[in-house]
């Protein structure tokens, strides 16, 4: 078997094993309707799309998230079992890409049990399903982005509390860095090249555009090197301590 299939099939059997991973699925799901039905406003607009969905999902996954993230590395460092993994005959990126698909594929299966409100939002209207798919890919490359970030960060600590606000902090900044007030803050300070830089590094930014349904191959090749970005730092690091 492929050894980033098969850390990924160990990683992944893992979550199910305590009851964690069910408590995520369940809180992930009532947040989502929550904040999807109340706080989004959903019947107040009297528009038959998923938009209040979609708009809540940075910011549930700045909570949700770091919380699988934070255990990946962390956790073998706590416990002692990352040096018995360094020794095995998989590569470190074999085992970084089948940790991180392991944790890309647990979130990819709590956004597929919000289909519910899909199919709520197509019994009371006649939504563009289109748009719909292209939201949930640009969720699911934004859950990616989170997750590759709180990956890198674990391999940082053996402290999955530090873990998790450092990921969370990390998040929160790369979405603030697009929002119309931060840019402006700095358009008087910084040259505009700079600030514009700043603000195309906005996760969210690239993450409306595609919940809007515009596929533009920028915003994916954004989520896709960022992804690639973190893990390869995550890499890293561990050789680094593999080496001391």
């Amino acid at each position: 078997m492929n050894p980033v299939m098969a850390v990924a099939r160990r990683e992944l059997r893992s979550y199910f094993v305590t009851p964690v991973a069910y408590v995520f699925l369940v809180i992930f799901l009532v947040l989502a309707g929550i904040l999807t039905f109340y706080v989004g406003d959903f019947y107040e607009r009297g528009q038959a799309d998923l938009q209040p969905f979609f708009s809540m999902h940075p910011w549930l996954y700045l909570i949700l998230v770091p919380a699988v993230s934070m255990r990946i590395w962390a956790e073998e460092a706590k416990g002692g079992t990352l040096e018995l993994l360094l020794t095995l005959p998989v590569t470190l990126l074999q085992a970084m890409l089948g940790k991180f698909l392991a944790a890309w594929l647990f979130v990819g299966l709590a956004l597929l049990l919000t289909f519910p409100i899909w199919i709520t939002v197509n019994y009371l209207g006649s939504p563009d399903n289109g748009v719909i798919v292209a939201g949930y890919l640009g969720s699911w490359l934004m859950a990616g982005a989170f997750l590759a970030i709180g990956t890198c960060i674990s391999t940082l600590t053996r402290s999955q509390v530090v873990a998790f606000i450092l990921t969370a902090l990390v998040c929160v900044l790369l979405i603030l860095a697009g929002q119309a007030q931060v840019i402006d803050f700095f358009q008087g300070t910084l040259p505009r090249k700079l600030v514009n830089a700043v603000a195309h590094l906005s996760l969210l930014r690239h993450f409306e555009a595609i919940a809007r349904g515009v596929l533009d191959v920028r915003d994916l090749l954004y989520f896709l090197l960022t992804i690639v970005a973190w893990l390869t730092a995550g890499v890293l690091v561990l050789d680094l301590k593999r080496m001391r």
